[in-house]
Formats: structure tokens, C-alpha cells, sequence
């Protein structure tokens, strides 16, 4: 079964979908253990974990990659952030035929000036909307599958106010796109009224300390949103984490008192694929 094809069971389930942010294998499969309907692999996420900021640097070939591991490396669907396509009407048809290739489950393309900006940080700009319908066009053209769904994301919030982010949200709904993504609205009100608006599935962007405020999973499914992505929190979580077991190795030279703190190394070896290895070399022992 197309991975997408779940994804778009789920989304038309009655309960939301909780996609938590993902950005290497470790974080892709705890959060796959745990039964989730979706994945979400984060472009913040990703660049971070090669040391750069979320603001276009990443290239596709690094991006792909990334979604290429975790979506064959995992068995839930995977929405993958793909900025704004990498470039103009070539680049997006490159960027759909690779990440479906990957993988994925579905697609997330903004409408931002490349280079991208994180959709809660300064600095954003957007592209004409007529850009951006042309560019889901071609994203809907080129998969090989209707199962492989385009989100599309418009960042006119900010910049050019409510109104204009729900006009590019109906256009872009006209052009093909399977779910919106509304970004960065600013208090709940504005959230209600995104989804009375809107018909298609709804996206809600859940960004620990960003500009949008965290709402339960039933408040959001009561202001019609139907996937609810956490693309910091694991990050956020993992590197308060290492901040303060590395602190304690810098203080005390040991980790003689982190025991409590840390994962089991046995579960961490059967996490990352050792079960694998070990059962080969039972069955193939070096001569």
C-alpha cells in the first residue's frame, strides 16, 4: 500500500492526526515505535542537525537524503518538508519525483521567496500567488500516484495579513493541493477562522515557542484541523537533554550519576538495527 494512501485514511478519520517532528533515524524510529499515524520530518530539524539554520542552506540532495533514510527506515508515513521546492517549476518537479521515490507519504511545498526562512522567524517573504498555484500544478502532475499528497503552505500571514493567507489557501486549493497549511496565525481566533474557511484538511503547525499558540488535540480538532505537526519538540526536548548531561560530565568528569537519565544502551542497540546483526552473524559466522 501507497504509505500515502494511510495518510489520507487517517485524515479522514474523526480523531486528528498527531505527526511529532523527526530529523535523523534515532528520533525517526523512537517516534515510530510508538505507534504515531504520521511522521513529520522537519526542515528546521534536519539543518539543524547538520549546523545550519532553517533559511534555504539545506540543499535538496541533503533534504532527500535525509527523507530517503527515515521513510525506508520506518513504517509509519512520513509528511516531508521540502521548502519551497528547491527552486522554480523544474526544481519542483525534480523535488516531487525524489521525495516520492524516498518514500514519502506526502509532500509539504511553501510559497516563500527562495531562500526560505522558518515560518517563525523574521524575514519571510512571499512569492506571487500565481508562483505558487503554477507550482502545485506541476507537483500534481508529476507524482505517480494520487495517494502521494501535496501539502501546500503559505507564509502571507505575517507579512501581508489573514485575509490574503486565506486567499492563497483557496487558490491553492483550486490548484490540486490536498491539504493547507495556514502558517504562523497568531491566537486561536484566527485559528477558528482558518477553519471555517477552509474545506480541504487542515494542517496546524504546532511549533513550540513560535508565534502560534499550543492547543490540546481536542481544541484543535473542535477549530476543524484534521494533523497537528510538532516539528520542535523532540529537538527542543533532546537538546535540553544533552545541555544537561554534558554539563554534568563537565562539572563532575563522570556520568556516575546520570544512570537514572539515560536509555538503556541494550534497547539503543536494539533501536538502531543490532538485533540484525546479531541474528546474521548466528546464521553466517566468520570462518
Amino acid at each position: 500500500m501507497h504509505p500515502g494512501k494511510k495518510l489520507r485514511a487517517s485524515l479522514a478519520g474523526r480523531s486528528l492526526v498527531t505527526a511529532p517532528g523527526v530529523f535523523d533515524m534515532i528520533s525517526a524510529r523512537i517516534a515510530d515505535d510508538l505507534g504515531f499515524e504520521a511522521l513529520y520530518m522537519t526542515g528546521y530539524g534536519v539543518s539543524a542537525s547538520i549546523g545550519l539554520p532553517d533559511a534555504g542552506l539545506a540543499t535538496y540532495t541533503e533534504m532527500v537524503g535525509r527523507a530517503a533514510q527515515i521513510c525506508q527506515g520506518t513504517r509509519t508515513p512520513v509528511v516531508c518538508d521540502a521548502d519551497t521546492g528547491f527552486g522554480g517549476l523544474l526544481n519542483v518537479e525534480r523535488t516531487v519525483r525524489g521525495y516520492e521515490a524516498a518514500g514519502a507519504a506526502a509532500i509539504q511545498i511553501e510559497d516563500q521567496v527562495f531562500p526560505k526562512r522558518c515560518g517563525h522567524t523574521p524575514g519571510r517573504r512571499v512569492v506571487p500567488v500565481e508562483d505558487m498555484v503554477r507550482k502545485i500544478k506541476v507537483a500534481v502532475a508529476t507524482r505517480s500516484s494520487a495517494d502521494f499528497l501535496v501539502v501546500a503552505r503559505t507564509d502571507a500571514r505575517t507579512n501581508h495579513g489573514l485575509d490574503e493567507a486565506l486567499r492563497r489557501g483557496e487558490a491553492y486549493a483550486k490548484a490540486g493541493a490536498d491539504v493547507l497549511f495556514i502558517e504562523s496565525p497568531e491566537n486561536e481566533e484566527e485559528m477558528a477562522r482558518i477553519g471555517r474557511h477552509l474545506d480541504l484538511p487542515l494542517l496546524a503547525n504546532m511549533a513550540d515557542g513560535g508565534r502560534t499558540p499550543i492547543l490540546s488535540r481536542e481544541r484543535l480538532q473542535a477549530l476543524g484541523y484534521r494533523i497537528a505537526i510538532f516539528p520542535a519538540t523532540g529537538f527542543l526536548a533532546a537538546a535540553k537533554a544533552l545541555q544537561h548531561v554534558y554539563r554534568t560530565l563537565k562539572e563532575k568528569g563522570s556520568s556516575d550519576t546520570l544512570a537514572a537519565e539515560l536509555h538503556s544502551f541494550d534497547k539503543f542497540c536494539r533501536l538502531v538495527g543490532f538485533e540484525h546483526v546479531w541474528e546474521f552473524e548466528q546464521r553466517w559466522p566468520e570462518t
